[in-house]
């Protein structure tokens, strides 16, 4: 743990205990009035206020080829995960340490700047999967006391946990269309992964908060079988997200960079889910090669619905 925490840190993520936080690209070109994130422009999530983080740094049950984690220097499992009141603290702390230099910057927006200095969203993701953490949901509740509005990005591989836990906005990660393609391209480290995947697309159905399913897509490995993606989803959530692979940090050593779809081959598999369901292409961010598709009438921007 302490070999990946010092590579952690030259990587510029801040770390506190099994807590890290990294700073967006796009909350700095942000601050730099240089663009946007695609949440934003989908969801209303303002990039400058947003806080990138994970309870549970480098902790996964997947080896995905795709993902960008340091995933070659864990071993085992890691306990002491910190109380979710001191994790807030942290990851608010880190992360005004990491922008502090910011404020010196005649580049950046000092309103914007300003308003970073309290950040009201977080996206508890990056890298680990965040359903590990044992205090998921208490988390999530002591994040909202304080004010943020939540994204969680889960594996969907711990369906109790998928279903108890309620954030702003829930995202699950359908990395293939079948079980053969997702053992090969995510490399499970528990029995039955697939099936517990298919068990959190089931309760995503019964959920009321706001529900995304991301395809990561890998160019020759899973951008087959728009039908099967369909009905795997088979209508459990309000987005859809098809967006590509990219090619960056340690993925670069499992992967090839033609593995990365452009934007219009991202584009063109999602006019063909768009083609077989009742799913409609309602947005696109040629910059992050992500197309969003939406069923039913959900108010996309964050606090209008």
């Amino acid at each position: 743990m302490k070999k990946t925490n010092l590579l952690l840190k030259k990587q510029k993520y801040g770390i506190s205990g099994n807590t890290a936080v990294k700073l967006c690209t796009w909350l700095k070109k942000s601050l730099h009035d240089k663009g946007i994130c695609y949440k934003e422009q989908f969801y209303g999530i303002k990039s400058h206020r947003c806080l990138q983080m994970t309870p549970s740094a480098n902790v996964c049950n997947h080896n995905c080829l795709f993902c960008w984690r340091v995933m070659e220097y864990v071993q085992g499992k890691f306990e002491n995960f910190d109380d979710p009141k001191k994790v807030v603290e942290d990851s608010i702390r880190e992360q005004r340490r990491l922008i502090s230099g910011f404020k010196g910057d005649e580049r950046t927006n000092q309103k914007k700047f300003k308003e970073a200095w309290n950040p009201n969203q977080v996206a508890i993701s990056l890298i680990g999967e965040p359903t590990l953490y044992p205090y998921l949901n208490e988390l999530i509740k002591e994040y909202k006391k304080n004010k943020f509005t939540t994204f969680v990005v889960s594996n969907g591989t711990k369906p109790k946990t998928i279903e108890k836990i309620k954030p702003t906005q829930l995202y699950l990660t359908l990395p293939s269309p079948n079980k053969e393609i997702y053992e090969k391209l995510c490399r499970p480290l528990i029995p039955k992964g697939w099936d517990k995947i298919n068990q959190s697309l089931d309760i995503m159905k019964k959920k009321r908060t706001r529900k995304v399913v991301r395809l990561t897509l890998v160019k020759g490995w899973n951008m087959s079988d728009p039908e099967k993606y369909i009905d795997l989803i088979n209508n459990s959530v309000d987005f859809i997200e098809a967006k590509a692979y990219m090619f960056i940090g340690f993925s670069r050593q499992r992967m090839i960079k033609d593995n990365m779809p452009f934007h219009e081959e991202v584009l063109e598999f999602a006019k063909k889910l768009e083609k077989i369901s009742e799913y409609k292409i309602v947005d696109e961010k040629k910059e992050s090669r992500v197309v969003l598709l939406q069923r039913g009438n959900r108010k996309r921007i964050i606090g209008s619905q």
